[in-house]
């Protein structure tokens, strides 16, 4: 009987020397076919690509295809179709960041088949029929209210004297006042420009929410993050989060993409 049942432990570990390193390796494939590694980052107004920088070096640093673009933000029509031309050229499933305005822009842009994810960053989540101007029409009780200067030649712009309160109070001042200094006008039309199909109704998000924001009021940003559904991480840190506190906004985004399932329909190419 012993020996017996010795021979038949000797033929499962030869069954399983045989099947437990065939399927590992099976799993491991899937993973691999699975993982999202494409990262397109889109920036809001009175800013340009630029401030990306330091989440974009993190990413890179961690393996990841990362893209950035440099939105006109002149209208949200006009936005939408350049964050496209960006997708159009990642050669496979991507994930889709948007901070501030760029939240908006990201909702329309979603829509894109490469798209398997969003990640709001201090941003806006509009819906049908919503732009940031609606959203920003009825304002928290008490909530700071953003320095812009009334429209000039259809653009408005941050007083510069009040933007490191506003934007950046956890940069460091000679930044802040470069970036105030050397802000992007916000067009008008993108300020008003409403979204016509909200990507976030039926593909995953996740949002960081900036407690110490005072441009988009922090009860705001989970009031949208809940709507849409999002997953929250919150940071504590001014609407320049993605520059204050790249490693945690970085991080993630990093979770966003190891959870995001890529649509197997999407291959390299497709629009």
């Amino acid at each position: 009987m012993t020996k017996l049942l010795a021979r038949v432990l000797s033929s499962l570990a030869l069954v399983g020397a045989s099947f437990f390193p065939a399927f590992a390796q099976t799993s491991a494939g899937q993973n691999d076919r699975q993982a999202v590694k494409n990262i397109v980052l889109v920036h809001g107004a009175f800013v340009d690509g630029s401030g990306w920088e330091p989440v974009y070096s993190i990413l890179e640093k961690n393996g990841y295809n990362v893209s950035v673009v440099q939105n006109p933000t002149t209208s949200l029509k006009e936005d939408v179709a350049m964050t496209k031309r960006v997708l159009a050229e990642q050669d496979g499933p991507a994930l889709l960041v948007g901070h501030s305005y760029g939240g908006a822009v990201i909702s329309e842009a979603g829509n894109d088949p490469k798209v398997v994810g969003l990640v709001y960053i201090a941003a806006f989540v509009a819906d049908a029929g919503e732009s940031v101007q609606t959203l920003l029409k009825d304002p928290v009780p008490g909530a700071p209210v953003p320095p812009i200067l009334p429209p000039q030649d259809g653009f408005m712009t941050l007083d510069k004297a009040k933007f490191r309160t506003a934007f950046a109070a956890d940069l460091d001042p000679k930044r802040a006042q470069f970036m105030a200094d050397s802000q992007v006008p916000w067009g008008v039309e993108a300020f008003g420009g409403t979204v016509s199909d909200a990507s976030w109704k039926t593909k995953p998000s996740w949002y960081v929410v900036a407690t110490e924001d005072r441009m988009v009021p922090p009860a705001a940003q989970q009031k949208m993050a809940k709507r849409a559904g999002a997953k929250v991480t919150e940071i504590t840190a001014s609407h320049a989060v993605y520059e204050s506190r790249p490693a945690e906004v970085a991080a993630a985004i990093d979770r966003a993409a190891r959870s995001a399932r890529p649509n197997t329909d999407v291959r390299p190419g497709a629009t």
